[in-house]
């Protein structure tokens, strides 16, 4: 496992991205650079179970470790949904141990810095090298729209 970091420097408060990564309409715009038709199933509060889907019942199993809203995101990614069926055991072991994706959003000269960390698999640390730095500029492109 490795760990992988992301940042952006977005012109929106630190509560209009979180509104952006979070909202039930925006997620699937700024996640569909990873799969098209993207979904998360979750409220987002820690403690919560969350699923994320790809639009074809494939995904992953997770739950929301710790959320203070506008601030801090830590999910836990437990397993893989395969045909819409959850299968927590597919994460156990060294191959991904305790796969984490942190959030950390902070007001800095009226702008908001988003830094994205996660624990990845060797095996899709190229994808995730591509695909990061277009999400994290759907979310800036959506955060610094008018409302």
């Amino acid at each position: 496992m490795k760990k992988l970091e992301y940042s952006i420097t977005i012109n929106a408060s630190p509560e209009r991205v979180w509104e952006i990564i979070t909202g039930k309409e925006t997620y699937g715009q700024w996640t569909s650079v990873f799969a098209e038709g993207s979904s998360a199933e979750t409220d987002w509060k820690k403690g919560s179970k969350a699923i994320f889907l790809d639009g074809k019942g494939h995904g992953m199993v997770s739950e929301i470790v710790e959320s203070i809203p506008g601030k801090f995101l830590s999910i836990r990614h437990l397993g893989e949904v395969k045909d819409g069926v959850e299968d927590t055991t597919t994460y156990q072991g060294e191959e991904w141990g305790d796969a984490l994706e942190n959030y950390e959003l902070e007001q800095v000269n009226g702008k908001t810095v988003w830094v994205v960390t996660l624990d990845m698999n060797d095996d899709y640390i190229d994808f995730m090298n591509r695909t990061w730095p277009a999400a994290l500029e759907k979310v800036k492109e959506l955060s610094e729209e008018a409302k």
